[in-house]
Order: structure tokens, then sequence, then C-alpha cells
């Protein structure tokens, strides 16, 4: 499988071998599908985040919880992209986002890996409109057991938790969404935008291992990352890929599903 993390200068040598796709989402409301059709990269398709990466959200699920594997496979198909494609996933936000699509493609043993620097990385004019691709055939696979992580796994402390939330939410400062502040019990903070340099592109493996490791995370560790809602918390699990340290667990019911529990809440760092 190829590495989670790709060079610019690697997607363009490589064509049409590849599917470009736009994973923008944005928590203010704005519309990523609107930011898409204003200027995307050329030949990018646009996949929607609720739509086909998520299931409805409930306080017992959290807001993104993982979708039906024949939800994720219709969205794909519709988006054009089949079972032997490889699939490149950028977004304006570093990979933020779009760490949510190549993540379960990869845990279900597709070829998929994020733009490093996504779309600030491209010097290239913007296409606008929609990209026209046939409709593709993708099998529905499950989420494999493995990669998932539940509520008991997130607090049961047998595993080394991550926050890929920004420190201010983590240390309970401010919640802006979900139902209370603070984070899991024992969970170490390791805010996702971090993992990039001020270019928007990756920290070296080196400076990445040194940053998980300084939060608890070694060679063959079990590890089980969260944010808000599942999202962000794979770009952590993409980054631990990258740097060596193995695959990890996504908690998807997130904060966002266990702030809205009674079970205890810490605060500060």
């Amino acid at each position: 499988m190829i590495d989670p993390v790709v060079d610019p200068a690697w997607v363009r040598e490589q064509g049409d071998r590849v599917v470009l796709a736009d994973v923008r989402f944005y928590l203010d409301g704005r519309s990523g599908r609107e930011a898409y059709l204003s200027g995307h990269l050329p030949g990018a398709v646009f996949v929607d985040l609720d739509r086909w990466l998520a299931r409805p959200g409930s306080p017992e699920g959290g807001r993104h919880p993982m979708p039906d594997p024949e939800v994720f496979a219709q969205g794909m198909a519709a988006a054009g992209i089949g079972d032997g494609d490889t699939v490149i996933g950028y977004d304006d936000a570093g990979g933020a986002v779009a760490a949510r699509l190549v993540w379960m493609l990869r845990a279900i043993g597709h070829e998929a890996a994020l733009l490093d620097g996504g779309l600030t990385a491209y010097a290239g004019e913007l296409v606008s409109g929609e990209t026209d691709r046939p409709a593709a055939v993708f099998t529905a696979r499950p989420w494999p057991a493995d990669r998932l992580a539940g509520i008991d796994d997130a607090a049961g402390g047998s595993f080394v938790v991550l926050d890929a939330r920004d420190r201010a939410r983590f240390a309970g400062e401010t919640e802006p969404i979900d139902p209370r502040a603070g984070h899991i019990p024992g969970a170490r903070s390791v805010p996702c935008r971090e993992n990039l340099a001020a270019d928007g592109r990756f920290l070296a493996v080196p400076a990445l291992r040194e940053r998980f490791a300084s939060a608890g995370v070694t060679d063959g560790a079990d590890v089980v990352s969260y944010c808000g809602s599942g999202v962000t918390a794979c770009h952590n699990l993409l980054a631990l890929e990258h740097a060596g340290l193995g695959v990890g667990r996504l908690y998807p019911g997130s904060w966002s599903q266990y702030s809205a529990t009674d079970r205890p809440a810490a605060t500060g760092d």
C-alpha cells in the first residue's frame, strides 16, 4: 500500500492513474460543495462528508458516526471511484478533513493517501464547476473491528489515547459545539494541525516521531485517536502511520459522544 501522505510532484507523475477527491467541510456552516464548485484541482471529484463519510449524528452516536459500508460504497461509486482506483484526498485545511476519507479507504484495504499541503500547495489554475466522471463499481466492505474503538476502549486505560482537537478545547477552556468542555481522562493532547509545518505540509518523519513520543506513543503502542466527531482524529492516525508507528484505532464517537454521557471529564493539561 502507498504511503498515507504523498507529495504533489508524485501525484502529477501519476496523471490519470489516480483520482483526486476534494473533501472540504466547514464547521461554521459554509458549504464545502460550493467551495469545490468555485475552484478545485483539475479532475477532482467532490466527496460530501455528511452524506457519504458519516451517518446522521445523535447524542448516543456522536456527530459523525461511521456510515454503513453500503452507503460509503454508493458514494464512492457515484463519484466515479472504483475498486481499482488510487484515491488522493485533499482539502484546504492541511488534510484535517480529507483524512477521514483516506483513513476509511485504507482501513478496508483500498489504495489512498493525503495530498501533502492540499489545495494550498497547488500553484496552477483551479477549475470551477463539476468534474464529470462516469459512475464506477465500488464493493462494500465491512469496517474492520481492529481499526475501530468504542467508548470503553477510549476510557478504559489500556490504550494510549490521543486527542486531536486544539489545546484550548482539550483543556476545557472553550467548547464551541459539544455538550461539555474538557477531555477523556488519561488522554494526551496531540492537536492534528500541529502535525504540519508553517507551509501546511507534514513535518518530517523524525519530528513526527518525536511529537508522538512526547505523548507516550512508542513503536508497537496500542493507540486510540479521537477528536470532536471522529474526523480530524484520522489525521493523527495517518500521521502515525506515515511516521512508521503503526495504524492505531479510530474512536468515531469521539468527544461529541463521550461528552453527552455522565462519564467524568478532565480539564487542564
